[in-house]
């Protein structure tokens, strides 16, 4: 059976401020390196994290996506729409938010369009990332 990934799972993890969630966390993930368990990372989770590490913890965008690259590439997680979240990051350090550089992602990788009001985000679609 699956088990979702919570943010604060993938936080202590990366952040380290509280030394026993981070033990545990690097307990989970272990096990689920060896096969003991199945973990799942859902999109909106990452879209969380990377939220709280801009506005709380004041990471830089580039330090960032860098992590989640490492992170979500990881082959013992299963990582829901993997393709897409594995190419957001270029977009995403070029300061667009996380669910823009998503859809950028998205329609990337299924050769799909997006309609938006949004003109920062439609600039984007043109570009060949």
């Amino acid at each position: 059976m699956e088990q979702a990934v919570d943010t604060n799972i993938i936080l202590r993890y990366i952040v380290g401020d509280d030394k026993l969630q981070q033990k545990k966390a690097r307990e989970l993930f272990e096990k689920a390196e060896k096969g003991k368990l199945k973990l799942l990372i859902k999109p909106l989770i990452v879209a969380e994290a990377c939220f709280v590490l801009e506005s709380f913890y004041k990471r830089e965008k580039h330090e960032i996506a860098d992590t989640f690259e490492i992170f979500l590439s990881q082959k013992w997680l299963k990582v829901e729409d993997r393709e897409v979240m594995l190419n957001m990051w270029d977009w995403y350090r070029k300061n667009l938010h996380f669910v823009d550089s998503y859809l950028l992602s998205w329609a990337k990788v299924n050769e799909g369009k997006i309609v938006s009001f949004d003109k920062k985000l439609l600039k984007n679609l043109s570009s060949n990332l």
